[in-house]
């Protein structure tokens, strides 16, 4: 495929051109893109955001936006893209010194090809505004911790552990949503659930919506990107350490295919070992005082569970979470979990093994009534037949390297496989 040129804008200002057929692409024009980043709660953060991480919120925007409007079907495999950028940024210094491992991420990350080329901008007028009413705004939220709030079963285990936890409630919880339908009530209700148990105010949450229009392309393997900028750039608010909490099982986050068939970037990457030690070396290189950390990267899904601080509240509320890759499907009025793709599996798997009783409910309980539920089921079966405990330190590297903790991630992944089996086989 021909490299595609993307000249990316954050107002119309900017004149910027090259000498070459290009996408235009201000993400402040509404037929374009619609982000919510920009809205009255940010007004009680202790600071205005550093140049690198408002930088990288906005890098991290212009890249979902290329993953979504150019199909991967388009190209000569049907995945992989060639990409050219062409961003704004407020400290240019800083981003061409990390402009290859920027985009060695990015490769990895979505399995395309990504080149950037950085060019000097100033603040805009929004941001100055906002600058302004954040230094004089008196009324302040004080935070040591962020922490990624998917409206998933992982993600709410987090949220109970932090909060038992502390008793400060110094965290801050970061979600975002885009088009599809489903993810946003989710949210919503289990972060109401939280406030409610937890005596927290609305200002611990922080909700952003971020979608690119005529956005055709489903895959989106770089919106764990954004999501996480976004919590980048509320901690770069704080001017101290910050923690950056990625609650997340280790079996998921290895993303080993269970068949060839999945190998390569068809499998998501989001939190990654690999990706997740890139990330962190970017923030580090960017002098962002943002530690990454995933407090359960060597447990699988049913452990999550059952050593949840509060296994009581997370039983009454494990209905309200939301694991489904595919919540809502053309036609349906309600979103419900479909029972068949990995991640309900899985989530399947981790509540028989913590001997809960599981309420949610799936479109397919049983793999038998609907025809690509029994083709994932024959996938799954066929990976658990050729599942081989001394091939298991070479399988967890199929999808990225791992580089420390090679004995951990392999027990690892031997847990978490039997997890499967004991559901898959019963």
């Amino acid at each position: 495929m021909s490299q595609v040129k993307i000249l990316c804008r954050v107002n119309e200002a900017d004149s910027f051109k090259i000498n070459d057929n290009y996408i235009d692409y201000n993400i402040n024009q509404n037929n374009i893109f619609t982000y919510t980043f920009w809205n009255k709660k940010l007004l009680h953060l202790p600071n205005f955001f550093t140049k690198t991480a408002l930088d990288m919120l906005y890098i991290s925007l212009f890249v979902y936006g290329a993953d979504r409007i150019i199909p991967r079907d388009s190209t000569d495999d049907c995945w992989t893209r060639n990409f050219k950028l062409y961003i704004p940024v407020l400290d240019n210094n800083a981003w061409v010194k990390n402009k290859n491992l920027l985009e060695e991420m990015l490769c990895f990350l979505s399995g395309d090809s990504w080149e950037l080329e950085f060019r000097q901008r100033e603040l805009t007028k929004r941001e100055k505004e906002y600058k302004n009413s954040i230094e004089v705004n008196k009324n302040k939220i004080d935070f040591n911790e962020v922490c990624m709030f998917s409206g998933g079963l992982d993600s709410f285990i987090g949220a109970i552990d932090l909060l038992e936890d502390n008793l400060e409630r110094d965290i801050l919880f970061v979600s975002h949503y885009g088009g599809g339908k489903g993810v946003k009530e989710f949210q919503d209700i289990l972060r109401n659930k939280l406030i409610k148990k937890y005596n927290l105010m609305e200002n611990n949450f922080y909700s952003f919506y971020a979608s690119a229009k005529k956005g055709v392309e489903e895959t989106t393997r770089t919106r764990s990107f954004m999501f996480f900028s976004h919590a980048v750039v509320l901690a770069s608010s704080s001017k101290k350490t910050v923690k950056l909490i990625v609650p997340e099982n280790g079996l998921i986050s290895l993303n080993i295919p269970l068949t060839s068939s999945r190998l390569g970037s068809s499998s998501t990457r989001t939190t990654h070992p690999y990706y997740l030690s890139m990330f962190q070396e970017l923030l580090n290189n960017l002098k962002l005082d943002v530690n990454i950390t995933n407090p359960y990267q060597f447990k699988t899904k049913g452990e999550m569970i059952k050593g949840c601080s509060n296994i009581e509240f997370l039983r009454k509320n494990i209905i309200n979470t939301m694991s489904c890759s595919h919540p809502f499907l053309y036609g349906e009025t309600d979103t419900c979990h479909c029972g068949y793709c990995l991640p309900c599996v899985i989530r399947r798997a981790a509540i028989l093994k913590a001997g809960i009783k599981d309420d949610t409910r799936y479109r397919e309980v049983d793999f038998t009534s609907k025809g690509i539920a029994k083709v994932n089921y024959s996938s799954y079966m066929l990976g658990l037949k050729k599942f081989d405990k001394k091939r298991s330190f070479l399988n967890i590297q199929k999808a990225g390297p791992i580089k420390t903790d090679l004995e951990k991630f392999t027990d690892l992944y031997i847990r978490g496989m039997n997890e499967l089996k004991t559901f898959l086989e019963d």
